[in-house]
């Protein structure tokens, strides 16, 4: 007990979660949790700092995607591109509010499997939407659930893009400790976390976030070229599109892919070469900060490995687990949920869950259905919720382009309660069916 109560994953996550909690930001919260997580393992202010730096490299292509597609996005805003495009959206939608969450959740999902963007299309459209909102008196916190539900869920269930990213690092890790399987099974059993967050996602939109929510019109001066039809800079920034997924594709790089269609749009002049610099301002304005705190939750991530926190946790557990196997699954559930709303990454958080949960569930008598639901639903658990993750941080910076909309109280908390609650219940779900 006393193992657990001073071990410094434990303590150092929940100072994290407690300061998100009372408004301090985000990277302040990072910054001193890891301090702290530190410390109390016995490590100097310097070791901790150089391995924290050290640490930051682990997400540093992602964070240079997010600065680059940024830019990208203050392009397209600049040329008109968004604005024509949110006008089209408008007037297909009227006054049918379901129609905008639907046509914004199938946005997402296609940002992870058909186009695999992940978030940079949020700071594209989501803002030129914000007056529609408004009109409709949308409540932003149901936006932020169909925001990440079209981020996560197909991630989980969807055998494509993202999607297969996620799913072969299961099958792979399961393999490597010692319970062979194939990748393209865990589709197959993974439906039923999808089904999950599918009915998370229908309570937040009929039943938690249903009431009209009334918001200030503030207007949000831009930059922008006013066009009212598509013309030739337009043609060449969805050509630069294009070519950022078919180079994303084929190099397996999203920075690459960025680059060459940032490229295009100032090389055949979408945009004059005197905006070059503003729109690159612009970019690191839009996602800079998202890219930063992705680089400090990846140093925070190292310094816990590095304290061993994480390892004690998991040998303090393992010799209490019940054998009940509705029991043990609750409590791997709930080990996976707590480290990964401190790292911030499903994807991060499959290697070090799958030495403990394999081996236990094979100990126990789970079968490999039951197991690949529990790895994923455990890894998963904590990305909708995580002050540090993107699934978060994304529809923030889209929805909080004019200042009323908070990251914990308005994504992070309804998105963790409606996503990890259904992946919680639907897992143990999944172990009685299979």
């Amino acid at each position: 007990m006393t193992d657990l109560i001073f071990n410094p994953a434990i303590i150092s996550i929940l100072t994290l979660c407690i300061l998100c909690v009372c408004k301090v930001n985000v990277l302040l919260s990072i910054l001193i949790s890891t301090i702290i997580a530190g410390l109390i393992a016995g490590m100097n202010l310097t070791d901790i700092m150089n391995t924290f730096i050290s640490g930051m490299g682990g997400n540093s292509e992602t964070a240079l995607s997010y600065i680059l597609l940024g830019t990208f996005a203050a392009a397209m805003t600049y040329i008109g591109f968004t604005d024509l495009i949110s006008r089209k959206i408008t007037d297909f939608v009227g006054t049918q509010k379901y129609i905008l969450l639907a046509i914004i959740c199938l946005m997402a999902i296609m940002s992870q499997n058909i186009i695999p963007i992940h978030i940079a299309f949020i700071p594209i459209i989501i803002p030129a939407l914000i007056p529609t909102m408004n009109t409709l008196n949308i409540d932003r916190r149901v936006i932020s659930c169909v925001l990440a539900f079209g981020l996560k869920m197909p991630y989980i269930a969807i055998p494509a893009g993202f999607g297969l990213i996620f799913q072969n690092l299961v099958a792979d890790n399961m393999t490597s400790n010692g319970m062979e399987i194939a990748r393209s099974e865990i589709w197959k059993y993974n439906w039923i976390l999808g089904l999950g967050m599918t009915v998370g996602l229908l309570i937040s939109i009929f039943i938690t976030y249903r009431k009209p929510r009334k918001y200030k019109d503030i207007k949000i001066e831009k930059e922008v070229i006013e066009c009212e039809k598509f013309n030739k800079s337009h043609y060449i920034t969805l050509f630069a599109a294009i070519m950022t997924f078919v180079v994303q594709i084929w190099t397996k790089s999203l920075p690459l892919g960025a680059l060459v269609g940032l490229g295009i749009i100032f090389s055949f002049k979408a945009v004059k070469h005197s905006k070059m610099d503003n729109l690159i301002n612009e970019g690191v304005y839009l996602m800079g900060y998202i890219a930063f705190v992705m680089l400090v939750a990846a140093g925070f991530a190292t310094v816990l490995k590095t304290t061993g926190g994480i390892d004690n946790l998991i040998n303090s557990i393992v010799p209490v687990l019940p054998n009940c196997k509705i029991l043990t699954a609750f409590i791997i559930l709930i080990i996976g949920l707590f480290i990964t709303i401190g790292i911030g990454t499903s994807f991060g958080t499959i290697p070090i869950l799958a030495v403990l949960i394999v081996p236990i569930c094979a100990k126990l008598g789970f079968n490999i259905p039951e197991t690949a639901i529990l790895l994923s639903a455990a890894a998963a658990l904590g990305d909708a919720g995580s002050p540090a993750s993107d699934t978060t941080l994304g529809p923030t910076a889209g929805l909080n382009i004019d200042g009323q909309h908070n990251h914990i109280s308005d994504t992070c908390i309804p998105t963790f309660l409606h996503y990890n609650t259904a992946l919680i219940i639907f897992a143990i779900i999944g172990i009685w069916i299979f």
